[in-house]
């Protein structure tokens, strides 16, 4: 039985009860993390915290508990539930008040809940192991601060499923002037002639932890030329190799795009030269 953390307390999963009046439950009003940990070592745990960090000034949810503490209650949560590789979701939402308003509550208590659950083992840098995406694309039809990482997650949720429908792994969303965004749960990347490039971030991006990471680590130990700039879908579908990044898919090679092949639809050698370097650093951050 799996131990959750909830407002303060260790407990099952079973025996955690929230208040219905939640305005995370009604709303979705609260801001969430997921970070991956393999034998107990946690990837990117400070980004993650920073970034919830931000999402909560941004929704204007009064909570500031520092990284350590929030370090503390992960590595309780890896403990508890038997180490190995595990995910780490932490979730605040602004708490429960007794009326349901649209305005945001005073005085109310956050509601601060953890759990763990079980992951894949840290990603090999091989390109016969590697996992191998395809996708499909979609006009970007969410709302316009998708730089929060907000709980609600429809409009994302609504975008994976229709690739899940056709069969496929994600759905890279595009905006109307022709531009890439992202994918449904992941950052993407293009490579070009060699040239690695991402969508700057803007409101239509969510600032990934793994993207953060992989510039950072591409820059600091690699040759290889990182942009960060728009990329449009006429690029994205004449690219050599396309990556998502995300902190449950690291660096994942997409192989086919709307049915067509990602260059010749095998895993490229820059995503190999990418992923080595990821693979060697996670732990640094």
């Amino acid at each position: 039985m799996s131990t959750v953390f909830l407002n303060g307390d260790y407990m099952p999963m079973s025996e955690a009860r929230i208040s219905p009046m939640d305005r995370g439950f009604l709303f979705g009003d609260g801001i969430y993390e997921v970070v991956p940990s393999y034998d107990g070592k946690l990837v990117g745990f400070g980004p993650h915290m920073q970034r919830m960090q931000d999402g909560l000034d941004a929704i204007g949810i009064k909570l500031r508990v520092d990284e350590a503490h929030w370090r503390a209650i992960a590595e309780q949560l890896i403990a508890r539930n038997g180490g190995g590789n595990l995910g780490i979701y932490f979730h605040v939402s602004r708490g429960a008040d007794s009326r349901r308003n649209h305005a945001y509550t005073e005085n109310v208590a956050p509601t601060l809940y953890g759990f763990a659950f079980e992951i894949a083992p840290a990603p090999v840098p091989d390109k016969a192991a590697a996992t191998r995406f395809r996708v499909s694309t979609e006009e970007d039809l969410r709302w316009r601060r998708c730089n929060i990482k907000s709980t609600a997650l429809l409009g994302n949720v609504m975008h994976y499923q229709t690739g899940h429908s056709r069969g496929h792994d994600e759905t890279l969303l595009y905006n109307q002037a022709g531009e890439l965004t992202e994918a449904a749960a992941c950052n993407v990347f293009v490579v070009s002639k060699g040239i690695i490039a991402t969508p700057e971030l803007d409101h239509q991006k969510l600032p990934g932890i793994t993207r953060l990471m992989l510039l950072d680590i591409l820059r600091r130990h690699s040759d290889l030329v990182v942009e960060e700039r728009v990329v449009t879908m006429n690029e994205l579908r004449n690219a050599d190799e396309v990556w998502l990044t995300s902190s449950s898919k690291e660096v994942a090679p997409v192989v086919e795009i709307d049915g067509e092949p990602v260059g010749d639809g095998t895993v490229g050698n820059v995503w190999l030269a990418a992923e080595t370097l990821f693979a060697k650093h996670r732990f640094n951050y």
